[in-house]
């Protein structure tokens, strides 16, 4: 097994070797070095290995200076080589072989150091050492001359330098500081030997120290610094030269002004005095200048650092640096000095402008403005007499100025910020189109507007749109002004036009230019400032753009809210034109109230709470405004729906559930009063379907708000019952006799309810009577059952029934029907003795209906049942009451001749046909 593990590196050593593909070798490579990490001397050796090994390594050089592999796979195919190349050891090596090992050892570790995984590189350096060691031995052992042996021991010395150096290295990338000043105070003592070496442990201490320093390990960077300089003054011959030694003196001098200031100042001083010494260079210079000031020295002695600039070429920005450093540190005398001295230096530079710009800039800092005013006067004067700033120099000019101004009118100096910002104008030329003088103008347009200067203001606006006509700032300027004149429709218009701007840069995503919330940013500026003017009409027009289109949701519903406050008054004003369009936009405003807080619920800064409570600010409006508008069904039914849509955002406790059943239940109310009116049928059929809709809605919620308390003299489930039987049975839905049957089988079902069922049957488009019969005798029924009759009601029951089943002008009626409508005259005659409270009126109808029907009988020739039902009409008679008299004489008159002929007909039957 273990020599099986050994063979399949081989083989893939050997595949990789004919490989061309560098996605290939990139997985061969990262194969191989899985393997080889996992092998061991207990898988053996062999020649052939060995011989892979060193293939490998050569291809990996070869690769690697193609770019065909990166430092990172030539380090793993190192080590993987480096790897097999230690399992052909035996225990006596020839000098070839150990030379080889010690050189693969070395290079693998650097490798892995130089890709910063230095943890991997110390055990390749181990052998590596260990490996010179035994080479060492070798040579003093059999040697052949006294020549070969200084020969082979110098090379020897030179890897162990090397070797030591790379453990160092090693040691400081780890964080291990002790171990690695060792290895470099070892290598130190080996220069005496190898004095071509100073120069490289030189650089590689300075390196050590760059390291640390860049890590704020200050005490280690001061120390690998100090020991590159002295490395580096050992020997004079191999020295790394002035320029190095200064550099690495200025590098010590800023460690210890950064580690500890006060504590190390004078060694700060005098590693970069030592550095001028070595070599003079602008960085020295500076950072001398800065330690003194630190220090507190004195002028004389800052004045004297200062000198040493007029010894070195350096270039205009680094005096303008010093400059600026020492009038930082108010040292003011010699900053303003040494300014002076400047273009003395620089005749010839044509950015000069730089120096009079670093006075001015100081001159202000110092609240010199007026010496700051001349200066910038000379300057404009130079501008128009061929002195010229830079373009660079111009633009920060334009930035010092435009900061002066600023200030002036955050202190509300705005007569002063305008001479500033005029400064800034004279460097324009008549009719020039630039983006930053319509900036300009319109800060200058700000300042007028403070000023009540308004046709000033007018003029700078008319400039900044000129230059910048698609600008919001430049709209926002003219709003204001428009605002300042009280000009409604003027501001109405600029309100508009920053609308549309503002879509724009949403849709363009300008962001190199304006911040994406600046055209919502602007808006509601511009919203506070006509509240403020009492301007509504213009408020409402900035809010209602902001109310569709800010991101903030806390903004976005702020503003609603605003636009709501605003609209209510109008809501119920007596001007109709005025009234409807409050309607109108309170109606989309609570749309999108609704709208956008469905939106809340992907936006984690606005919370669970603040949904909650901008939901139940809104529905309540909706709500208050549905029962204003009880004279009007279809806006009350629009605001209610709006309230219950709005509620469903709200936490589901008791008053939310009756709530939204009472917006459901008004709703379908309306819908099926409209749907009485004279309406198309499509119309009807609409609005009879809404209903249902919000029917079965409302009875989601009944089922659950009914396990929340008691409701037994709750109307809703009557209500829900007469409102869905209505628009079923007007609809003709083929289910509505199956609703019905649950209807019948209610066991505390009322008269009242059953009675409008019965008139809702026969109302127009609906057309059931046997529902309405049904309905009419199940009232009866209950009727009766009264401990107390009532006999008005009673009767009108009775009346409705008979006039079901006997309708007017009928003569030829089944007997069944007959004997049916009987049996209801009966009732009333028993009903009629019983009590004196049926109503004359009833009764006179129910004689009139009842003798009428024996006529129809008499004249189709049935004399038996005419002469019962003119009968029934009689007994009818003789319960009138003050109406008696009036039909009594004629009623029996007419009975006789009834009776009369009645008999005569008896007497004489009809011939049958032969």
């Amino acid at each position: 097994m273990a020599g099986a593990r050994l063979a399949a590196v081989g083989g893939l050593v050997r595949e990789l070797l004919r490989e061309d593909a560098p996605s290939r070798i990139a997985a061969l490579t990262e194969e191989l070095f899985r393997a080889a990490g996992s092998i061991s001397e207990e898988d053996g050796s062999a020649a052939e290995v060995e011989e892979d090994a060193i293939s490998l390594w050569n291809w990996a050089v070869t690769k690697h200076t193609g770019s065909v592999v990166n430092d990172e796979q030539r380090a793993k195919l190192r080590f993987v080589a480096c790897r097999l190349v230690c399992l052909c050891e035996g225990s006596d090596l020839p000098e070839g072989t150990i030379q080889r090992q010690i050189l693969m050892s070395m290079k693998t570790g650097k490798g892995w150091i130089d890709i910063g995984k230095a943890d991997l590189a110390d055990g390749f350096l181990e052998i590596a050492m260990s490996s010179i060691e035994k080479l060492y031995a070798k040579l003093l052992k059999g040697s052949d001359g006294e020549a070969d042996i200084h020969v082979h021991k110098a090379d020897v010395e030179k890897n162990l330098f090397k070797v030591l150096s790379y453990q160092a290295e090693s040691a400081v990338a780890q964080g291990d500081f002790q171990k690695a000043v060792k290895c470099v105070q070892r290598c130190k003592d080996m220069l005496i030997k190898l004095p071509k070496e100073t120069c490289y442990l030189s650089i590689l201490c300075y390196n050590f120290g760059v390291e640390t320093y860049e890590w704020k390990r200050y005490e280690q960077s001061s120390f690998w610094l100090s020991q590159s300089y002295d490395i580096g003054k050992m020997d004079m011959k191999y020295s790394v030269g002035k320029e190095m030694q200064a550099k690495v003196l200025r590098l010590l001098a800023t460690t210890y002004f950064e580690w500890d200031c006060s504590l190390y100042l004078d060694k700060a001083l005098k590693a970069i005095t030592l550095a001028n010494q070595e070599n003079l260079h602008p960085a020295g210079v500076f950072l001398k200048v800065k330690i003194l000031l630190k220090s507190g020295a004195s002028d004389e002695e800052i004045n004297s650092a200062v000198a040493e600039v007029l010894h070195c070429d350096m270039s205009l920005d680094f005096w303008l640096n010093t400059a600026k450093l020492l009038l930082e540190h108010g040292r003011e005398s010699i900053g303003f000095d040494f300014l002076k001295s400047v273009p003395e230096q620089f005749q010839s530079s044509p950015d000069l402008g730089k120096i009079t710009l670093l006075h001015i800039e100081f001159l202000l800092q110092n609240k010199r403005e007026l010496l700051a005013k001349q200066k910038v006067e000379e300057i404009i004067i130079g501008h128009y007499t061929g002195k010229q700033l830079l373009p660079e120099t111009l633009n920060q000019l334009h930035i010092i100025l435009w900061d002066r101004a600023a200030k002036h009118y955050e202190a509300k100096s705005y007569s002063e910020a305008l001479h500033w910002y005029n400064y800034s104008v004279s460097f324009y030329t008549p009719g020039q189109i630039d983006q930053n003088l319509a900036k300009l103008q319109r800060n200058m347009a700000s300042c007028y507007l403070h000023l009540k200067q308004t046709d000033k203001a007018k003029e700078a606006a008319k400039e900044a749109e000129k230059c910048d006509p698609n600008s919001i700032f430049t709209k926002f300027s003219i709003y204001k002004i428009a605002m300042m004149e009280k000009d409604t429709n003027k501001a109405v218009e600029a309100v508009i036009e920053m609308g549309k701007l503002a879509e724009k840069l949403l849709q363009h995503e300008d962001k190199l230019r304006l911040d994406e919330n600046t055209g919502t940013n602007l808006l509601s500026l511009a919203a506070q400032i006509a509240l403020e003017h009492e301007q509504e009409i213009v408020a409402m027009k900035a809010l209602e753009y902001l109310s569709e289109h800010l991101q903030d949701f806390k903004q976005l519903f702020a503003a609603l809210k605003c636009l709501v406050r605003l609209t209510l008054p109008n809501v119920m004003a007596e001007n109709e034109e005025k009234r409807d369009e409050a309607i109108s936009s309170m109606l989309t405003y609570l749309t999108l109230a609704y709208k956008r807080l469905a939106e809340t619920s992907t936006e984690e800064k606005f919370t669970g709470d603040m949904r909650i409570l901008e939901a139940h600010w809104f529905r309540k409006v909706a709500w208050n405004l549905a029962v204003q508008f009880r004279g009007c069904p279809e806006k009350m039914r629009d605001f209610f729906l709006l309230s219950f849509k709005l509620s469903q955002f709200c936490p589901s406790d008791k008053a939310v559930l009756i709530a939204q059943k009472t917006c459901l239940l008004m709703a379908a109310a309306v819908d099926l009063e409209m749907g009485r009116q004279e309406v198309t049928p499509s119309e009807r059929t609409q609005l009879l379907t809404q209903a249902l809709q919000h029917l079965q809605a409302c009875k989601e919620i009944w089922k659950v708000l009914k396990l929340t308390g008691d409701f037994t003299k709750d109307p809703t489930n009557t209500l829900l019952l007469l409102y869905e039987f209505e628009a079923r049975s007007k609809l003709n839905d083929p289910t509505l006799h199956d609703f019905m049957e649950s209807v019948w089988e209610q066991p505390q079902i009322e008269v009242k309810m059953l009675e409008i069922i019965a008139s809702l049957s026969m109302e127009p488009p609906a057309r059931y009577p046997v529902l309405c019969k049904k309905a009419l005798k199940s009232a009866l029924n209950l009727h009766r059952k009264q401990t107390v009759m009532d006999a008005v009601k009673f009767s009108k029951c009775l009346h409705s029934l008979i006039n079901l089943s006997l309708p007017t002008g009928l003569a030829d009626l089944d007997a069944s029907v007959l004997q049916e409508v009987w049996d209801y005259f009966e009732d009333a005659l028993s009903v009629v003795s019983s009590t004196d409270a049926y109503p004359e009126m009833e009764i006179l109808w129910l004689m009139t209906r009842a003798w009428n029907t024996g006529i129809f009988q008499y004249t189709v020739g049935k004399y038996k049942e005419a002469e019962q039902w003119c009968g029934l009409g009689m007994r009818f008679l003789s319960h009138l009451g003050s109406l008696k008299k009036s039909y009594e004489g004629h009623m029996i008159g007419l009975y006789s001749e009834v009776l009369d002929k009645l008999d005569r007909a008896k007497a004489f039957p009809p011939n049958e046909e032969q």
